[in-house]
């Protein structure tokens, strides 16, 4: 297990799932790990529990990601405690109420998702990558999904919101170019999660996701072993590691793009 000692992560949605996975992996790899969720006493249970299993420090911070303020004091309260961030893990999120097609859904429901990953990650982004553009050095994860790259009609809030995250990630790596500050989206694939569970597509499955692999992948990414494959989709548990390490991406390989009709489309 490669050793991050000395780098700092932060990582949203902390408490539980697949961010739960997350705090307790990076910290075990030597990492100080602030977790971030808006729940305080189930992630101080958490975050204590990383630490005494681990021995790394770690940080619990009470927060609403889609709030500014909130945001930007949990950012100055980290840094105060921990330092610099290095690692920011964007995982928070929201998913639709009810599986119900678009016309259906409440339409404030289906506002607080999207913006539970898309102004959350923005606004961690905002207050974060400034300092990491100072200091040339920084990666940043948002955790994707299958439904960023396919509409599902049962979850279209969460489906526009990761088919967002595509966008802003490359955007951002876009940005980015010239310095060594990299980001990435990471697909988990099908994690056993309470959300996953409550989820009626994934009723009667099995075949999960270790939730190691999603770990391992993160790991790589802060250790700047997958820096040719910032601003693209990445998916835990199906991709190699070795093979992504030893071979670049060409083209728009796993980024959002229109496919052409044909030869003569003038979009192609």
């Amino acid at each position: 297990m490669a050793s991050l000692s000395g780098q700092v992560a932060l990582v949203t949605g902390a408490s539980t799932g697949i961010g739960r996975h997350l705090v307790e992996g990076l910290a075990a790899r030597g990492m100080a790990v602030a977790g971030v969720a808006r729940t305080e006493d189930r992630l101080r249970t958490a975050m204590a529990e990383v630490a005494e299993a681990t021995g790394a420090r770690t940080l619990a911070v009470a927060a609403d990601v889609t709030g500014r303020a909130s945001v930007e004091a949990a950012v100055a309260e980290v840094v105060a405690e921990l330092g610099q961030v290095d690692l920011l893990v964007n995982n928070a999120g929201l998913i639709d109420e009810f599986e119900v097609p678009v016309w259906e859904a409440d339409a404030d429901q289906w506002w607080e998702v999207v913006s539970s990953h898309i102004r959350g990650a923005q606004l961690t982004i905002r207050a974060l990558v400034p300092w990491m553009v100072l200091r040339n050095r920084g990666r940043v994860v948002n955790i994707a999904s299958g439904m960023s790259t396919r509409a599902n009609p049962d979850y279209s809030a969460y489906s526009v919101a990761k088919t967002g995250l595509l966008r802003l990630t490359e955007s951002l790596a876009t940005a980015l170019e010239g310095s060594d500050v990299r980001a990435f989206d990471v697909a988990p694939g099908v994690v056993d999660t309470p959300m996953t569970r409550s989820m009626h597509m994934w009723q009667g499955f099995t075949d999960w996701t270790p939730p190691e692999r999603v770990v391992e992948l993160v790991a790589a990414i802060a250790a700047g072993e997958l820096d040719q494959w910032s601003g693209r989709f990445l998916r835990a548990g199906a991709d190699d590691l070795e093979d992504l390490r030893a071979v670049p991406p060409e083209g728009a390989a796993r980024q959002l793009r229109l496919r052409p009709h044909g030869d003569t489309d003038p979009l192609g």
